[in-house]
């Protein structure tokens, strides 16, 4: 899951499946490419027009989607909903500063362009999915043509039995997806067991419970930190300063480097889901520590080994799944949670290097 990723989780009102686009030719995969430049296009001249001028609404975005329509012939070819949803996404930005400004928080967040965007979202129009659910077809001014959906089973159910809300194209370094978005809730039937469960959030240990069980992360990134050394110096030996384009051979060198980096994020949210659904099934009530990660990673001798664990996907899967199964999930506060005593709840103050709790009041 990045800020794109985040409609990828958990949403109560929303399901989200996934299918890669197969069987493209160059050419459609760059009408795609073309789409989600101007989708991008369309959502900076929302924010540079909330900077400019006073009391901008949602309203006034919305009109200057069609403005840009008339003003600019590729933003035309975009279809009008997917304008209309490019406009949301810059307008959700700046609601997102409005309500951290009113809340009082360090950071605000302030809009910014976006440079580098990923994505394109359509809603109803724009797209056609074929009645054996087995091609999609993008309709609107760019022409992209059709392309084949290869999907899992669950995906290819949901096609057939749920009302597709809006679907996204997303560009990764391994090819173009389709992600549909149903207008469901998901709710299933848990397994109510009583037991509860504290968990602690560590390094040595990705997980420890107050039974001493405990989860040991595997460590993807360093596992592949060789592998990723080893393409980011072929990448560099074929960049050339001041060149515009780069050779395809840097290109070739870029999108190996990107795969790599993929396989490791999608280690890590695999392992994030399973360990997050083991813990919910097996347990009715589940408290972890919410971590303040950002703070953490300013410790530099730690900064990889905490990134890597990525104890905040896993936070996300445990709420999602208590969602679910309509189990608890609670965020307690960390502070001072290794130095009191758990039993008399005296505070005995620690270096972290203690990794053995004494209390000198209970000897506990």
């Amino acid at each position: 899951m990045s800020k794109s990723d985040v409609d990828l989780w958990y949403n109560k009102f929303m399901i989200v499946r996934e299918a890669k686009l197969l069987n493209g030719s160059l050419a459609q995969y760059q009408a795609l490419d073309e789409a989600i430049r101007t989708a991008q296009f369309i959502r900076n001249k929302a924010v540079r027009l909330w900077r400019d001028q006073p009391k901008v609404n949602k309203a006034r975005l919305s009109l200057l989607c069609k403005e840009l329509a008339g003003e600019f012939p590729f933003a035309k070819k975009l279809n009008s909903m997917a304008r209309q949803a490019s406009a949301e996404r810059a307008w959700l930005s700046i609601s997102n500063f409005y309500r951290r400004c009113r809340e009082g928080a360090k950071k605000k967040g302030y809009p910014q362009f976006k440079k580098h965007s990923r994505s394109v979202e359509y809603k109803t129009t724009g797209w056609k999915l074929s009645p054996e659910c087995m091609t999609i077809n993008f309709t609107d001014g760019f022409k992209a043509g059709q392309f084949s959906v290869f999907c899992n089973y669950e995906t290819r159910e949901d096609l057939f039995r749920l009302k597709i809300n809006r679907v996204r194209v997303v560009r990764r370094a391994d090819g173009y997806y389709a992600q549909f978005c149903f207008d469901a809730n998901r709710k299933e039937k848990g397994s109510y067991t009583g037991n509860v469960a504290g968990l602690d959030l560590g390094i040595k240990y990705f997980y420890k419970d107050q039974n001493n069980n405990a989860a040991i992360y595997p460590k993807y990134l360093r596992q592949a930190e060789k592998r990723l050394k080893k393409l980011q110096r072929r990448l560099s030996r074929k960049f050339v300063r001041g060149k515009k384009p780069q050779s395809n051979n840097y290109h070739k060198a870029r999108i190996r480097l990107g795969k790599c980096h993929l396989k490791v994020q999608r280690q890590r949210k695999d392992w994030a889901v399973k360990q997050a659904r083991c813990v919910v099934h097996s347990h009715d009530v589940v408290v972890y520590e919410d971590l303040k990660i950002s703070n953490m990673v300013k410790n530099h001798h730690l900064a990889k080994s905490i990134s890597d664990a990525g104890w905040y996907q896993f936070t996300q899967w445990l709420n999602y799944y208590g969602n679910i199964w309509d189990k608890t999930v609670i965020a307690v506060n960390p502070n001072y949670t290794s130095q009191d005593c758990y039993n008399c709840g005296y505070r005995v103050k620690k270096s972290l290097s203690t990794r053995t709790h004494k209390c000198p009041r209970c000897q506990t």
